[in-house]
């Protein structure tokens, strides 16, 4: 059935990394929280090898499936006073009036197609079939992650805002098996636009099929009329939640076909001319590899900034030769036009421009005047205006009839060593400035529109930054944010930052994006977090009574994800509930694809059964996404640290059993992991104070919203794997026992992988060197696909840097002997003196340990079993 009360908490704006609006919907209960999806382990380490861990340790691998994450989109409300009484649905989230469809009940006076007449003489009405009886089992789809495989009837203990219950979806993801590719038109739902699927019932006579959200009868053109549902099971759509419908250039009037060197879009290269020598050479590096990697036809730009903007020309081959404009303000439009219509060519594929580029790059040169790096005149959003302009060339003069697709996303790289401050989108040198927040904040909006301007393009904009000097996080973040690119900090131009700039180039998976969520009745979204936002009436198909939920995506990428949260506006009768999630886009081959996911999820009046299904991975990662919406800056995040607590004492109050004679409760067992990943949450990067500028706090929790299901999980909690003889690897609990002096530690934090060597292991030369060797072969292996590349650093036992790596530990060295053995089960094969000394090389201070956090809201943690 439609969703008859289709109100979703969707707030009517996606929200993006650095500025989120605050547009959020209440109600009487407080905030929602979506739950986990279904856990994957995507990150399995094959050599060194890893060695499992007992069971009772949590573990990302303990009950994870292959998944992936979703970004952000709504703006939640504010801290949350959690509260039993009903919900109460609020604004739509992307629709002002979304259809209310009344459900079809099936009977025998419903009417069928004139063309399928009845195979019945008997007087007794069709039978309808699933084919779905005997299939297997309700399965979830890698691109679908719900935080639980399982649904409660009750809508008051659905909406538990607390817990919540949501999925993460992942329209760009990649998987390892190919998913079955249709190559015609899809069924779809006369009535609410829900595609055909293995989970629809049919009429085997006359080939009509029963749609699983509205219940409208659809005929489909004679294509399901058969003897059995066994020869049902042939049409890909009928016997896998998981299909591919596709259509190529020859289906689409007025397309015209791009030769095959047209199939990699265009990279422009935007570079900072105001470095020092020591950061040139690093980025010259850098930027010299990254030529080298790209694929023979992809066509490269190279456009310098500083006062000026210097365009570079590849036809020049005996010197490196560049078209100079002024920085000082926008480039007019006859500028533009002799610079495209002039003999330069600022375009050219590697393959027939590669010693060009290798010689313009070595050609650049340090900043040569005697000022500081904060005080140089960098003119960056005039030469983005100017690489936008060469990526269309005359293109812009077309017949607008005329439809032409270069084969993805143009990508813009832009490599800063510092902040904008001259020309338009520009801030004063120094924050000081009389007028500086009036200034910053005309800068954030040109710099939000010339981002949407290159959207509108198809033109993705990446900002590399490196170096020490502030880059104006605020004002720069939009640009990257609206164009549906990323942006990153890093320490320098060395080796993450060339590793970052080869796989920007390379994660486009498509573009022209759109999400449809369609859910059964009783079931309505109730807020999307990721990197989209509300879809025009006119760009998807209209449907008499379509109340799916429409989300234009602003990339189409693996490294992207969407957090969905799903609400109940009714107690639910059936046995089962259903999810559709339909991506539309076009993919670099310029094919259209629509992906359609179905998911089936049964539903149960047990608390205990449905505690069980929860995914506490998914649902953490879900929580910490609902969360870090509101964290705005460093005195909103302190708020979402007192509002995981209230989440603790709810959950317990409201799932958990209290504690006899005592106003203790106890948190619920099934949700054994759930409690330590919010405990990572509220006091890592994301939520708390362990890295030192608010601006790198920004752009961590910007990637966190937008980011992969894998990469989100790692973000929030890290991943602890200890070295051992033989080059293999325990993964362990990240508390802080796992400092032992006569090991190496690897410390996977998503961003950032630490190393840590114990006294005694560096003691012995030959074994330090060895166990570092394979922990920088484990990180590498860790963290091959992931964007952006994380640091990695290294680090003894008693060194400075070292309190990077402790302060992401759990502190449980305070904790009783009892209490550390039932979490920390490894302590159990260490002597007594090796228990003596690693209890002697703590220092004390005044951070509580989980336990202790967890007494302090007067909740008993979930004992390990």
């Amino acid at each position: 059935m439609a969703n008859t009360q289709q109100s979703p908490f969707l707030d009517t704006k996606l929200v993006a990394p650095s500025s989120f609006p605050s547009t959020s919907s209440t109600s009487p209960s407080g905030p929602r929280f979506p739950p986990p999806p279904v856990l994957m382990q995507s990150n399995q380490v094959h050599s060194p090898s890893i060695t499992t861990p007992p069971p009772n340790l949590p573990s990302p691998a303990n009950g994870i499936r292959t998944g992936s994450p979703v970004p952000l989109m709504s703006t939640p409300p504010g801290p949350p006073v959690f509260s039993s009484p009903p919900l109460q649905p609020a604004a739509v989230p992307f629709r002002t009036s979304p259809a209310t469809p009344q459900p079809i009940a099936y009977s025998s006076t419903s009417s069928l197609p004139t063309s399928s007449p009845p195979h019945f003489s008997n007087g007794s009405p069709p039978q309808i079939t699933s084919v779905t009886e005997e299939l297997a089992q309700d399965a979830e789809s890698p691109y679908v992650l719900f935080s639980a495989h399982k649904v409660l009837k009750q809508k008051k203990l659905a909406n538990v805002p607390s817990l919540g219950f949501g999925a993460l979806v992942s329209p760009g993801r990649e998987v390892s098996l190919s998913p079955q590719i249709i190559h015609r038109d899809p069924h779809r739902c006369h009535n609410c636009g829900a595609y055909a699927n293995l989970y629809c019932n049919i009429l085997l006579g006359s080939g009509q099929w029963q749609c699983i959200i509205c219940r409208n009868l659809n005929g489909s053109e004679g294509e399901y009329i058969a003897s059995s549902k066994e020869d049902l099971r042939n049409l890909p759509e009928l016997s896998t939640p998981l299909v591919d419908y596709v259509q190529t250039g020859n289906k689409r009037p007025g397309f015209i076909p791009v030769s095959e060197s047209r199939i990699s879009a265009p990279i422009v290269l935007v570079i900072d001319e105001c470095l020092d020598e020591q950061h040139l050479q690093h980025l010259q590096s850098s930027l010299h590899a990254f030529v080298d990697s790209l694929p023979p036809t992809t066509r490269i730009g190279i456009v310098l900034y500083g006062r000026a903007v210097s365009v570079y020309d590849f036809s020049e081959e005996s010197a490196a030769s560049a078209d100079v404009l002024p920085g000082d303000e926008s480039p007019s439009e006859e500028a533009l036009r002799s610079l495209i219509y002039g003999t330069g060519i600022y375009l050219s594929p590697i393959h027939a421009s590669l010693p060009i580029a290798h010689a313009i790059l070595s050609s650049l040169r340090a900043y040569k005047r005697n000022m500081p790096e904060i005080s140089r005149d960098r003119c960056l959003g005039t030469a983005v205006e100017v690489a936008m302009a060469i990526i269309q060339g005359p293109s812009a003069e077309m017949s607008t009839r005329v439809v032409r697709r270069p084969g993805g996303n143009s990508r813009i790289i832009v490599c800063a060593g510092g902040p904008s401050t001259y020309g338009p989108g520009s801030v004063p040198h120094s924050l000081g400035h009389p007028n500086y927040p009036h200034m910053e904040k005309s800068a954030l909006k040109w710099m939000e529109n010339l981002g949407c301007e290159a959207r509108r393009r198809n033109i993705v904009l990446d900002i590399l930054c490196a170096g020490t000097c502030p880059v104006r996080v605020p004002v720069l973040q939009p640009l990257a944010k609206s164009s549906g690119g990323v942006m990153i900090l890093h320490d320098d131009f060395g080796e993450a930052f060339g590793v970052n700039l080869q796989r920007a180039s390379t994660r486009a998976a498509g573009f022209h994006g759109l999400l449809e969520i369609r859910c059964s009745d009783g079931i309505f979204v109730g807020q999307v977090v990721g990197p989209g936002e509300e879809a025009q009436s006119d760009n998807h198909e209209s449907f008499k009574s379509d109340s799916a939920l429409a989300i234009q995506m602003l990339s189409v990428e693996e490294t992207q994800s969407f957090a969905v949260s799903l609400e109940a506006s009714l107690d639910i009768k059936s046995d089962f509930v259903y999810f559709q999630f339909a991506i539309q886009y076009t993919n670099i081959y310029q094919a259209d694809i629509s992906r359609v996911i179905t998911v089936r999820l049964p539903t149960v009046d047990s608390i205990s059964a449905y505690l069980e299904s929860v995914q506490d991975e998914v649902a953490a990662v879900l929580i910490g996404k609902r969360t870090l919406l509101q964290a705005k800056n460093f005195n909103a995040a302190l708020d979402m640290r007192v509002t995981v607590d209230e989440r603790i004492k709810d959950v317990a109050s409201k799932f958990g059993s209290q504690v006899p004679k005592s106003k203790l409760h106890r948190y619920p067992k099934e949700l054994l992991f759930l409690p330590e990943f919010l405990f990572h949450l509220r006091r890592g990067p994301l939520l708390g104070s362990i890295i030192g500028h608010e601006d790198e706090r920004s752009v961590l929790r910007s990637l966190f919203l937008n980011a992969s299901f894998d990469l989100s999980l790692r973000m929030l909690a890290p991943r602890c794997l200890m070295h051992r003889e033989g080059g293999t690897f325990e993964e362990l609990p990240a508390y802080d026992l796992v400092m032992q002096s006569d090991a190496a530690v690897v410390l996977d934090h998503g961003t950032d992988i630490f190393i840590w060597l114990g006294a005694e292991l560096t003691a012995h030369e030959g074994k330090s060197a060895a166990a570092l060797a394979a922990c920088r072969t484990l990180a590498e292996e860790l963290t091959e696909m992931r964007f952006p590349a994380p640091r990695i650093l290294a680090f003894k036992e008693g060194s400075s840097e070292a309190r990077y790596f402790i302060s992401r530990l759990i502190p449980a060295h305070k904790d009783p002997p009892y209490e550390q053995e039932a979490r920390f089960p490894q302590l159990r094969t260490l002597t007594i003196d090796q228990r003596t000394k690693l209890k002697s090389s703590f220092i004390h201070f005044d951070d509580p340990s989980f336990c202790e956090w967890m007494r302090n809201l007067k909740v008993l943690p979930p004992e390990p079993s």
